[in-house]
Formats: structure tokens, sequence, C-alpha cells
């Protein structure tokens, strides 16, 4: 902004270019004797004689009609504008897309289920825990004799390592597992009673029981959906159909919470866990056989409708 008023006799002129930013600034000068009370528009309106007076953002607070007295001018900050609304979310994350997503999940898998064998909220936090690096098959092929011998936490909290190790060997890395089991016992016996506790904050405190296996025990069991539940295929589907684009299960399962209503965050993990293992498998994905085909925009299709 460039205040000026052309060099008079009787003036003191202070001229002020501003740069950038919004700011506020006074400008003063001794009013001439041509000033008198009749004609103090001149401010508003200057007249040609007195130059040219850019009044484009200023505003004039004050004016006195003894010409003697300093008139002040206030140069306004611009009026800011209101923030533009934001526009509904498009592309992959658009609300029609994310919905064709979903009813397309629930006309392929209407009853998916977990695949993990359990017949009370304990039995299914340590085949969770179990599943580890393994598949559900496998797990549910140990477990029957694992539950027999140790049918609930007091019982498995005194079982020994040897024991446990050779009764979950065959779903790998057994030697941690046959801990976390026996820890999730322990802690389950004397910290919450017994009974496996119902909410994320405290089931992340069992050992062996990180975000994803809360998840699984809350939502199967207590039917409590606090997350989503990122295994292998829940990663790689939510990627390759742009619904996430976290390098980790953590990124991941935060990018779903915020694009998936609540209410479908249980049987979306269900739903795509059963997808990934029959038709988009992690090498091969069997598109042509796929009915989110239409709608997905992965790189690594094996065939385009």
């Amino acid at each position: 902004m460039l205040l000026d008023v052309l060099h008079q006799t009787s003036w003191q002129v202070l001229t002020v270019r501003r740069k950038k930013g919004l700011f506020t600034i006074e400008i003063k000068f001794q009013v001439g004797p041509g000033l008198s009370p009749e004609n103090h528009a001149l401010f508003r309106q200057p007249s040609p004689e007195f130059g040219t007076f850019h009044t484009s953002r200023v505003h004039i607070f004050a004016y006195y009609d003894n010409p003697v007295l300093c008139v002040s001018m206030k140069a306004m900050p611009a009026s800011k504008k209101s923030a533009p609304k934001k526009a509904p979310a498009r592309g992959d994350l658009a609300p029609e897309r994310i919905a064709a997503i979903l009813k397309g999940l629930d006309e392929a898998y209407p009853e998916a289920l977990c695949a993990l064998d359990h017949k009370s909220p304990w039995e299914l936090l340590v085949a969770t825990i179990l599943s580890a690096q393994c598949t559900d098959v496998r797990v549910n092929m140990v477990t029957p004799a694992l539950f027999k011998r140790f049918p609930t936490p007091a019982a498995m909290a005194k079982a020994t390592l040897p024991e446990l190790e050779a009764l979950v060997r065959t779903t790998g890395f057994y030697h941690n597992k046959a801990k976390s089991i026996q820890g999730a016992g322990k802690t389950i016996t004397e910290k919450f009673g017994g009974k496996v506790p119902q909410t994320l904050a405290e089931l992340i405190t069992v050992p062996g029981a990180a975000r994803k296996t809360a998840n699984v025990v809350l939502g199967v069991s207590f039917g409590k959906a606090e997350g989503v539940v990122v295994d292998t295929h829940v990663f790689r589907i939510s990627r390759r159909l742009g619904l996430a684009k976290g390098d980790t299960a953590q990124k991941v399962e935060q990018e779903l919470m915020r694009v998936l209503p609540q209410d479908r965050w249980i049987s979306f993990s269900h739903q795509i866990i059963h997808h990934g293992r029959k038709v988009c498998m992690a090498r091969k994905p069997k598109c042509h056989e796929c009915n989110l085909e239409p709608l997905c925009h992965a790189k690594d299709k094996t065939w385009q409708s």
C-alpha cells in the first residue's frame, strides 16, 4: 500500500510502503490553513488540487475543525476472508467408493467370521497369540490338545515352559509363544481375577497381546470396536485398494479408522482376511474373480476389466 499526498508547503507528509503481511500504521500530519470546517470532506473525496491520495484501504477515524490540530489516519489490515469449506474427499477415499467396497465385501462374504476355533475369550486370546507368523489352520490343529491340558488361565500359569513348548512347537517361534501364553495366564489370574479384560488399555498389558491381538479379542468375544485388526491380509489389501498408504500395521490401522464407519471395523477385517486368502493373494491375485476389481487401481493387478 502506498499512502501519499503531494507536497504542500504547509503539510508535513509521511509516505509508507507496505511490504509483506498485515500490519497497522498511523500517519500524522499538520493540517494547513486551507482546511476549514466546511471542506473537511476532502479527506474522503480529496480535491484534485491536493494531488493523489490513495484511500483504498485507509480508514479516517478522526478529524478536527481546528486547523492547528493533527489529523490521524490509520491503515487498517485487510479483512480476513473466511476459510473455504473443505471439499468432500474424492478419488480413492470418496465416500461413495468406500461404500461400494463395503457393499462388495458384504456380497462376497456375508457371514465372514473369525477363523480361529475357540470356546471362550481366553481360548481366543491364546489362539491369537499363537497365530503370529502362522496360519489359522495350523493353530486350530494345536489348540485342542493345549486347552485340554491347560483349560484355564490359572492352569496355563502353572504350566512349565518345556510342556508348553512341546505343545505349540509346530506354530513356530515356540520359545517366545510359550513364554507369552504362560505370562498371559499369570497376568489374567493375578491382575484380572481370571477373566480376560474387556478394554484395549487393559488387554495390551497382557503378555503377547499387542494391538492386533487385543482388537481380535475385543471384536470377536465382546463385540467392541476399539480399533481395526490389521494382519498381513488387511495390510496388503487396504493398500492395494488405496484405503491406506502407511508402511506399518499401526499406521494402516489409524488410516482405516478414519475412513471406515466404526460399525464396520470388526466385519471389515474378517471379510478382508477371507478375501486375501481366497482371491487377493500376495503374489498372484485372482483379479478376474474379484468383485472389487472395477474399484481397484493397484499396480500389481493381474487382470483389468
